[in-house]
């Protein structure tokens, strides 16, 4: 069973500059076909800094972020060959857009299992603030953690 009191425990801060190329190149692996994610001049003109970021681009952000993308794996001591992805939510406050500097601060907020402790859920919430500590957004990540 994974340590209940770890509940609250917040992770080291990420910071990361959303970059033009990879935002393209994301909007396109995706289909994002909207010229807000790839042509500067009708993002602005539409009254965005610069690229508009997809919605779930801040999820490959947060990875990218991360120099220990396992991080959390270690704190919670579980064994990544038990771990599925459950859940993901995002909820926007501002735009994210190419140039922003963002900062990722999360904390593990819940753990509770389900099946008599066959399966652990892990909720992990997220900060998501840019250069002006304006909150850009907040997401949830749901991880299952099977049990033997």
């Amino acid at each position: 069973m994974i340590d209940r009191s770890l509940i609250g425990t917040r992770l080291p801060d990420n910071n990361i500059e959303v970059e033009k190329y990879p935002l393209r190149y994301f909007a396109q692996a995706i289909g994002a076909d909207d010229p807000l994610h790839r042509d500067e001049a009708a993002a602005q003109a539409a009254g965005y800094r610069s690229l508009l970021a997809p919605p779930t681009y801040v999820a490959c952000l947060a990875a990218l972020a991360d120099p220990d993308p396992y991080r959390i794996l270690d704190v919670l001591k579980v064994d990544v060959k038990r771990i599925l992805h459950g859940e993901q939510r995002f909820r926007y406050h501002q735009p994210v857009c190419a140039g922003d500097r963002l900062r990722f601060r999360a904390r593990i907020a819940d753990i509770y299992d389900k099946k008599n402790g066959a399966l652990e859920f892990v909720t992990i919430d997220t900060e998501i603030t840019n250069q002006l500590d304006q909150l850009a957004a907040v997401t949830r990540v749901v991880m299952v953690v099977r049990n033997a």
